[in-house]
């Protein structure tokens, strides 16, 4: 099926969904106003000054110029000689012909992934953070994990630059080719073209999108990232810290360079400027889509048009339904995300087992839908129903791995375990789409619960009590208490404080606040 980029723009607001058969595969938002015009992206470059060198955690801290402090651990900061990174490279080859590594579930690669499969990135784990940094030092870093929550980014010193076509790496020397290519023909060739093209010391991979590219092509495109390159250093040569020193595309130019392909058969927009700045990309990047840009001008909402507000509202609930009247309740916490399955009104046709094999099956696939759409990322803990025969967990398993192939994104999906349970990774490099729409609620402060009226009401009596009985001049004592709790303090259930009041002789007086949280109470004398 043919797929669609629809971009929508509101105010500083601006979203980019790829849609096929009206399922949405990769979903994007950039909110560019005042308050995050300076998060540090993924990709951006930056002259940063080391703050703190943490020995016990072989890791620093580096100033880049953003409120929080950018985190480089060791394995991101040491920079390899090229004699190591050729040593090291002949030691990994040499290691996996005599012992290959036993393989444990299965890895669905990013276009980055190719680098772990020849380079091991822990050059010189002999060699200790602090003997090559230290507090002051300037270094050149990148963005590779933006700020998530309450923790600041990641960055790394192995610097890439991405094009539309391949990826530069000035100080890794490594030829790669996207391992969603599949055809072995066409990765063999494109290994020799890049070859050709990178110079020693140097590296390069090619993306999914440089499948049956010329030489002229990616030739062309590594030209240009090179160029970059060399103009960063210039720049950068005389520059003070902190400072930034190259800043990826903005995000109608990243949409278009990353995740639109030649199955585009067209894009929309609802705002002048972004149609004529695709425009421009396209003329000068992607000359073949030239006339796939429309501009979507009608009373209906584009998003609502297409069905994709409705596929963000479910994508922010914690509860998904599923067309048969099964549900999946996904949780995300700072640690993990847990997905658990239930058939729900899901009442089968023939036998229990059908029954729960059909609905796992469907849930598998709106699972990987949803991990895509909300960007969940990190460990991810999937309980299935449980399933009696091998065969049914087999393809549950199988069906699952089939539909995380589309996502951009690197997993590693283990087997279905004894408990049902599948344990897997997902590679995230942005705030998840929950944290991004939300916040924790002001009123159970992200608990998800509050206690009920009963059981503040005997908190409130136990600490009453104490009063009273600390309490010897006799005074009235004034309780202030959301409407609910006193309500049941005064009903009937609980004819408490007429014994308070009696046993201990004092006149107790209550009053409602409206405004109090229910859990809120006051006592005075």
């Amino acid at each position: 099926m043919p797929k669609e980029l629809i971009i929508n723009q509101t105010l500083n607001e601006c979203r980019a969904a790829l849609v096929e058969n009206g399922e949405i595969l990769d979903y994007l938002m950039d909110r560019g106003g005042h308050n995050n015009s300076n998060i540090p992206k993924v990709g951006n470059i930056y002259k940063g000054c080391v703050l703190r060198v943490l020995p016990g955690m072989q890791s620093c801290f580096v100033d880049i110029g953003y409120e929080k402090a950018a985190f480089l651990y060791v394995d991101d900061a040491y920079m390899p000689t090229l004699e190591e990174q050729r040593e090291m490279t002949k030691r990994a080859e040499k290691a996996k012909e005599e012992s290959p590594s036993e393989k444990i579930g299965e890895v669905i690669p990013d276009e980055f992934s190719t680098i772990s499969e020849t380079i091991d990135m822990k050059f010189r784990p002999d060699v200790p953070i602090e003997s090559f940094l230290k507090e002051g030092d300037e270094i050149l870093v990148q963005v590779a994990k933006e700020p998530i929550s309450t923790k600041g980014p990641r960055i790394t010193r192995h610097i890439t630059i991405a094009g539309r076509y391949v990826v530069f790496m000035p100080f890794v020397e490594h030829t790669g080719v996207s391992r969603r290519i599949e055809r072995d023909v066409e990765r063999d060739r494109l290994k020799e073209v890049l070859e050709t093209i990178r110079p020693d010391g140097t590296g390069i991979i090619a993306r999914t999108v440089a499948d049956g590219q010329s030489y002229k092509t990616l030739k062309a495109d590594y030209n240009m990232l090179v160029k970059i390159w060399r103009e960063i250093k210039k720049n950068m040569e005389k520059a003070k810290p902190p400072i930034l020193a190259h800043q990826d595309l903005n995000f109608i130019q990243r949409v278009l360079r990353d995740i639109t392909d030649e199955d585009v058969a067209q894009i929309l927009v609802d705002s002048k400027d972004n149609l004529r700045e695709a425009d421009r990309f396209l003329n000068k990047y992607l000359p073949k889509m030239k006339g796939k840009v429309g501009f979507y001008d009608s009373d209906i909402p584009l998003f609502e048009h297409y069905g994709i507000e409705l596929e963000i509202e479910r994508a922010i609930s914690n509860k998904v339904y599923l067309k048969s009247g099964g549900s999946i309740n996904i949780d995300q916490t700072e640690a993990l995300v847990s997905i658990d399955v239930n058939t729900g009104k899901f009442v089968g046709r023939k036998t229990l087992e059908d029954t729960i094999l059909k609905t796992n099956l469907e849930a598998v696939k709106e699972i990987a839908y949803q991990l895509r759409l909300r960007n969940c990322g990190g460990i991810i803990i999937i309980d299935f129903i449980d399933m009696e025969k091998a065969k049914h967990r087999e393809s549950v398993y199988k069906v699952l791995l089939e539909a995380l192939k589309k996502d951009r994104s690197k997993t590693n999906v283990l087997p279905i375990s004894g408990l049902g349970l599948i344990e897997m990774t997902r590679k995230r490099t942005r705030d998840t789409l929950t944290r991004i729409m939300c916040e924790p609620c002001s009123y159970c402060e992200g608990t998800g619960m509050v206690k009920t009226t009963m059981s503040v009401c005997y908190e409130l009596v136990r600490e009453l009590t104490r009063t009273l009985r600390k309490d010897e001049d006799g005074s009235n004592v004034f309780i202030y208490a959301h409407p609910e709790v006193t309500a049941r303090l005064c009903g009937e259930d609980l004819d408490i404080i007429e014994t308070l009041e009696e046993r201990f002789g004092k006149s107790i007086l209550i009053r409602s606040e409206n405004n109090y949280h229910i859990e809120q109470y006051e006592i005075f004398q």
